[in-house]
């Protein structure tokens, strides 16, 4: 009975707007669920950080990364088909169809959106709540060799 309850607050915790409010949503959860469903709540609680790390992202990437089935949506073509045809008959030939099946799905899929921050994200650019963090306040540049030491310190 209290499924419906715990699945709607689960969802608001991954669709809050900002990693403030996902934390207010676990206090919530926890703070409903903890007496009645302890080891559901310690998980989400104790991978609180894990769950909530898309929002290190740029949050224009966020639609993509709240996905909960990413590898079941790529595959779904290939297993349809597989059962389709009963199988593939050998290793080889399933690889065959699995690559061509794929290669011809690929162009039904949803580009990324604002592909221009992927490079930037693999540059290890800083992200909080969504947004590109020009200068990061707690990490300090390195001094440059003709930089005196006392005007570093």
């Amino acid at each position: 009975s209290a499924h419906p309850g715990a699945l709607a607050a689960m969802k608001e915790i991954i669709g809050a707007e900002d990693i403030d409010r996902a934390q207010l949503a676990i206090a919530a959860f926890e703070r409903d669920y903890g007496a009645k469903y302890p080891k559901a709540v310690k998980k989400i609680v104790d991978d609180a950080e894990v769950l909530l790390e898309y929002f290190r992202y740029p949050a224009e990437h966020w639609v993509h990364l709240r996905t909960t089935n990413p590898i079941e949506s790529t595959f779904a073509t290939v297993r349809l088909r597989t059962r389709v045809t009963k199988g593939p008959g050998s290793r080889a030939a399933g690889m065959a169809m699995a690559y061509k099946l794929i290669e011809a799905a690929q162009s039904r899929w949803r580009a990324v959106n604002a592909p221009q921050l992927v490079a930037l994200v693999r540059a290890g650019a800083l992200f909080h709540k969504g947004k590109l963090l020009e200068r990061p306040v707690d990490i300090t540049p390195d001094p440059s060799p003709d930089t005196p030491v006392s005007e570093v310190a």
